[in-house]
């Protein structure tokens, strides 16, 4: 199989660490944050992106670029994973790379899912879940009151190529990082066509692509939905952030975050 490893997002924690300080970003919890969100709606496909500036303003016309952030970084560390393996269902229907000591392992569905469906766990060694595929999923949605809507931002976005819904509220397929503002930043991975909020406004952002009409909406993540956690809530297998800066280095220079993201780009479906 072809890796999609060409197409990793370009990186700009040095750049978010100095925006941050020069925008005056306070600390989470702080209702003063001058914190300025990336809606996911400027990731274009052919655009790589990897930002999370604090620069104040709207976002740039350039589809591949933030506010204050120029288009062009170091590229960040490949995967560190020494040997690669293939999953494929018995089916032949989806298949995804991951590291050899990885295990992928099928389990039943939820209830409510479409005929066929499948969902994947993706495990380290030690059992713990990476990321989990599902397809056949019924299509959802969710009111969000102006008042509950919270700041988020894209720290990465990467294009891919995948079948899904075209049309209002949707973008091309990418593998996104986000990160939304609660009491910490939550931050989450995932494979999405659909638009985070307007203005950098979301009550949750769904790591979910909407699929082709009739069958049913798929994801693969670290979960499906992410959301401003409250403090007595399980954040776990979403990241919890004291900063942006910490968010954007787990990007950056996280050897997790790469074989996962390199895992994430090599999904096919192929029906």
């Amino acid at each position: 199989m072809t890796h999609k490893s060409a197409m990793w997002g370009v990186r700009t924690a040095a750049l978010l660490m100095a925006g941050t300080l020069a925008s005056g970003c306070s600390a989470p919890g702080n209702s003063d944050s001058a914190w300025t969100a990336q809606p996911d709606t400027s990731a274009s496909p052919g655009a790589s992106t990897s930002s999370a500036s604090g620069a104040t303003g709207s976002p740039s016309s350039d589809p591949s670029a933030t506010a204050g952030v120029p288009t062009s970084a170091a590229p960040g560390p490949a995967a560190t994973a020494a040997a690669w393996k293939t999953y494929t269902d018995p089916a032949k229907t989806v298949s995804f790379d991951l590291p050899e000591e990885w295990i992928a392992q099928s389990v039943t569905p939820e209830e409510g899912t479409l005929p066929g469906a499948l969902k994947i766990e993706v495990k380290k060694q030690d059992g713990a879940v990476v990321a989990t595929l599902r397809t056949g999923q019924p299509p959802s949605s969710s009111e969000c009151p102006e008042a509950a809507r919270k700041p988020y931002i894209v720290i990465s976005s990467v294009p891919l190529d995948l079948p899904g819904m075209t049309g209002e509220g949707t973008i091309a397929p990418h593998v996104v990082f986000r990160v939304i503002q609660g009491y910490r930043y939550f931050g989450s991975y995932g494979i999405t066509n659909i638009v985070g909020g307007a203005d950098g406004q979301a009550c949750e952002l769904r790591n979910v692509v909407r699929g082709p009409a009739g069958k049913g909406d798929y994801s693969f993540g670290d979960l499906g939905v992410l959301k401003a956690f409250a403090p007595d809530e399980k954040v776990t297998p979403a990241k919890a952030f004291d900063t942006l800066g910490q968010a954007a280095k787990y990007v950056d220079e996280s050897s997790e975050f790469a074989n996962v993201q390199r895992m994430l780009m090599s999904l096919e479906i192929k029906n």
